[in-house]
Formats: C-alpha cells, sequence, structure tokens
C-alpha cells in the first residue's frame, strides 16, 4: 500500500455531525423550542465564528461561549453551560459515518491512523470513547489543545513529529473540507483525499489528490 500513514479529520469524516439535533437535545431541559428557523439563524453566526478561529482571528474558548450568548440569555444559564450541554449531547447523538468502521478494519495493520480535528476537546474525546474507537490512532491532534488550527502547516508537523517523522510522500490526509482539511494539508506537503459530501461545490483554486463520495471509495483506492 503506498499510503502507510493515514490522517483523517473527525467531524463529517469519520463521525456523523448534526449540529441541529445536538441544540435541539441541549435545549430540552429549558423547555424551549428550537426549530429549523432558530437553527439558521445560529449556523449564519456560528459559520463565521468558526472562519474566524480557523484563520486564528478568535481562540477555541470565545468561540464555544460566543456562539450561543444569545440562546443561554433566553433559557437563563450562561453561554459556557449551554456549550458544555451541547457538547455533551453532541457526544451522546454521534455515530461513525458510514463505512468508517470498516475502513478502519481493512486498515488495521496495514497503516498508522491519526486524527487532526479543529473540533472541541471536550466532544473529540467524549466521541472517540462514544464510538469505541479507543486505541484505534496513534494520535489525536485537537486544534484546541494545540494552539492552531488547519490548513496552518503547524498543527501537521506537530502531528508528523508525535508519529516519528514518516516520509511526507507516504502519508495521506483524508477530510471533508477543502478549506481546512485539503488546503491543510496541500500546505504540508502531502497528498489529500477530499470527501464530498451531497450538495458541496468542488474549488478550483484547492485541488485534492483524490475525490470521494463515500469512505468505502477510500478503501478501495488505497487497496490498488
Amino acid at each position: 500500500m503506498k499510503y502507510k500513514t493515514i490522517l483523517f479529520d473527525a467531524d463529517e469524516t469519520l463521525f456523523t455531525f448534526d449540529n441541529f439535533a445536538g441544540i435541539k437535545k441541549a435545549l430540552q431541559k429549558y423547555g424551549k423550542t428550537f426549530t429549523q428557523a432558530d437553527f439558521d439563524i445560529y449556523q449564519k453566526y456560528n459559520k463565521q465564528l468558526w472562519l474566524q478561529y480557523q484563520n486564528h482571528k478568535i481562540d477555541a474558548q470565545y468561540l464555544q461561549t460566543e456562539r450561543f450568548a444569545e440562546l443561554a440569555k433566553q433559557v437563563k444559564v450562561s453561554p459556557q453551560t449551554l456549550n458544555d450541554e451541547f457538547l455533551d449531547a453532541m457526544a451522546a447523538i454521534c455515530e461513525p459515518l458510514p463505512g468508517a468502521i470498516e475502513l478502519l478494519n481493512a486498515l488495521k495493520g496495514k497503516a498508522t491512523l491519526g486524527i487532526i480535528t479543529n473540533g472541541l476537546a471536550r466532544l473529540q474525546h467524549k466521541r472517540i470513547k462514544h464510538t469505541g474507537l479507543e486505541g484505534r490512532f496513534a494520535c489525536l491532534v485537537i486544534s484546541e489543545e494545540f494552539g492552531q488550527a488547519k490548513p496552518s502547516p503547524a498543527i501537521f508537523e506537530y502531528t508528523f513529529e508525535l508519529l516519528g517523522k514518516p516520509p511526507k510522500n507516504q502519508i495521506l490526509m483524508v477530510g471533508d473540507t477543502l478549506s481546512s482539511d485539503v488546503l491543510g494539508g496541500i500546505n504540508a506537503g502531502i497528498d489529500t483525499c477530499w470527501l464530498q459530501h451531497p450538495g458541496v461545490s468542488a474549488d478550483p483554486n484547492i485541488r485534492p489528490t483524490y475525490n470521494i463520495t463515500h469512505l468505502n471509495e477510500l478503501q478501495s483506492l488505497l487497496s490498488e
């Protein structure tokens, strides 16, 4: 197999990430009805915050509290409390993406596996345990803990150090987001595989080495 080290993104690459369901679950205890229209408003601001975080303009703590500032007022709790309850809810409803377990099983003993995620530490550690995937990965690198987010080459170089500096031509980065996963891999000088979800458009300025629409395609690609 060409790639001896395979790095994965977490959210919507290995694990489902249903923001809407997570917020609804977190708000249930407060008797707050959370509609699709409410979510659309939340998500517009949340996406702006994540872009700022990705570009190192705000830190993870600010992102987590600011995104829930308005909702927290409505249910009369602190933004931090609501954020923590949301992360716990997201971990509880998290499931592996279709094909993820089969792919990881197929790669066992054939490649060193790792995760590089821009996600939040509390959630990522809980979901790895919840999905029973502890021990599958040689490293779990989380931007909140490292201090920089993808697409910064620094978080990739840090991961390479953790893994004993494998040859870059034997490393593949797999992720669903062009602007962080794929661009980050390109910036770090490694091959990339974009998991393109329905309705997500390509970017002519960011060209992955491979393009797939389901994880089982990656399994076939790697076995060639």
